[in-house]
């Protein structure tokens, strides 16, 4: 059976990565080949340059110390009501299906992130979910000329956002990833963003479980002193103080029946770490100990051996509502 591939964000490096201050996006391609993941997942402001040398330079790199570029961790906001911005979100997610085209040429499976925008004040609900559609309808045949998956996020908000996901209760996501109907559109499923919308990560994964594409794997543990009573009251404005992110597998999600339930749908997708908060050699360890959890739990929900950088899974992609991708 085809078996999830990991892939790794390195949450603990993101702003020296933006800053470009110690740490340039080679550097943390090179360290990620040391942690026993298979991929790297990439995020705009990371890139310092979107011309086809500089896209060559980091595929090449890639390959060099074997690892993959599957996935794009873009944030659209489809939601803002300044005038112009939806449509250059449109316009920048297309350049986005660009750059991960160019990364993984030849078919190889790759993916951007879509997601709903930021909640604006005075935006209502139906409009805000009739915004997104639309954009994500008209992104998709751009994304299906380009081989390129799109994925939606239950999300809670970009780091460098001042509000929180417009769509980060179900109500407003499951709406939406009903709506757009394409092999070329998924979900990205983030079990710790269910947490902190204050909902059953296990509920949410079983509504949209034939829509998962690929996912995030990151891990929550309370706080000493709170409980989760505290998590219930946060009302979604800055990220939760009765929470921190911590190890895969240390946390609050049950990683051991959320794999379960993946693999007895036939998932075969990327598995993408966010931990390493804590930065330097510390973070490192972390995300190497999250991915040896990982491939402790996918070896025993699907068999066999897991290994690093498995042959001939370059180019195989997951599987979408019975249909299996091929590059």
């Amino acid at each position: 059976m085809d078996r999830p591939r990991i892939a790794a964000f390195p949450k603990g490096f993101f702003q020296q990565l933006l800053d470009r201050t110690g740490w340039s996006l080679e550097d943390w391609i090179r360290a990620a080949a040391s942690l026993g993941v298979d991929g790297v997942e990439l995020y705009p402001g990371f890139l310092e340059g979107r011309d086809a040398p500089y896209l060559a330079r980091l595929r090449n790199l890639a390959a060099e110390v074997g690892l993959s570029l599957p996935m794009m961790c873009a944030s659209p906001d489809f939601i803002d009501p300044r005038p112009g911005a939806w449509e250059r979100a449109i316009a920048e997610e297309r350049t986005l299906i660009d750059v991960m085209a160019e990364l993984n040429p030849h078919g190889s499976w790759c993916s951007v992130r879509v997601l709903s925008g930021q909640r604006w004040p005075a935006v209502a609900l139906d409009e805000g979910v009739q915004c997104v559609v639309e954009a994500i309808e008209k992104l998709v045949p751009y994304a299906e000329k380009k081989r390129v998956f799109l994925v939606m996020e239950n999300h809670y908000k970009d780091g460098l956002w001042s509000y929180p996901e417009f769509a980060q209760h179900s109500e407003a996501f499951l709406t939406i990833v009903r709506r757009v109907t394409s092999p070329w559109f998924g979900v990205n499923f983030d079990p710790s963003n269910a947490l902190i919308a204050g909902e059953d990560p296990l509920a949410l994964l079983d509504q949209v479980l034939d829509l998962v594409v690929c996912m995030h794997a990151s891990d929550r543990s309370l706080r000493p002193g709170y409980t989760l009573a505290d998590l219930g009251a946060h009302r979604g404005v800055g990220y939760p103080e009765a929470l921190q992110h911590g190890v895969v597998g240390t946390g609050l999600n049950n990683y051991d029946e959320i794999l379960a339930r993946l693999a007895r749908r036939g998932f075969a997708g990327w598995i993408s770490i966010e931990d390493g908060q804590r930065g330097g050699a510390e973070g490192l360890e972390d995300i190497a100990a999250s991915a040896r959890f990982l491939r402790s739990v996918i070896t025993r929900c699907w068999g066999g051996r897991a290994t690093v950088g498995e042959a001939g899974r370059a180019a195989r992609g997951p599987t979408i509502g019975g249909s299996h991708f091929d590059g």
